[in-house]
């Protein structure tokens, strides 16, 4: 498990962050998320939890929908000046005591099949390929781009 930097803090978001959050969003996702996606999510009471950094400011979240015995990523991001600095670990390990916490078998979630980066994080965690998803989500000029389906055992 990673350690938190001294000032970090990992932390539960609710409505009054929704901003913050949909700022990530938009600045690193091509098709980002709407407010209806986060706050819809947050009305059912999805689990949505921020990284912020010594000064407060959020640095990435992740959100993840409990199912049964099954914990489904639906959405991590890292803000754009923070990426490639273990940020995403950090929430990844968060997901992971989440999932465990909650007595769930398994975690599921999808992932573009261009995002590299976010399938090698996931990866190192001992996700793997089960499926694939084609034309899952919307991509440049109106098309349209597969995902990668991953899973991991708890």
């Amino acid at each position: 498990m990673s350690v938190l930097p001294p000032g970090f803090q990992l932390c539960p978001l609710t409505l009054e962050h929704v901003d913050q959050v949909l700022a990530i969003e938009q600045q690193v996702y091509a098709h980002p998320w709407s407010r209806g996606n986060f706050t819809d999510s947050l009305a059912e009471g999805y689990e949505i939890c921020g990284l912020r950094d010594e000064r407060g400011e959020l640095v990435g979240y992740f959100l993840a929908m409990l199912v049964v015995d099954e914990v489904h990523l639906l959405n991590l991001a890292i803000t754009a000046s923070r990426q490639g600095h273990g940020f995403s670990t950090l929430l990844m390990d968060r997901l992971c005591a989440y999932s465990r916490e909650n007595k769930a078998a398994s975690i599921l979630l999808e992932v573009r099949v261009r995002n590299n980066r976010a399938i090698q994080v996931y990866r190192h965690y001992g996700f793997a390929e089960i499926g694939r998803r084609k034309a899952y989500y919307p991509a440049e000029d109106n098309t349209r781009e597969d995902a990668i389906v991953m899973r991991m055992a708890l």
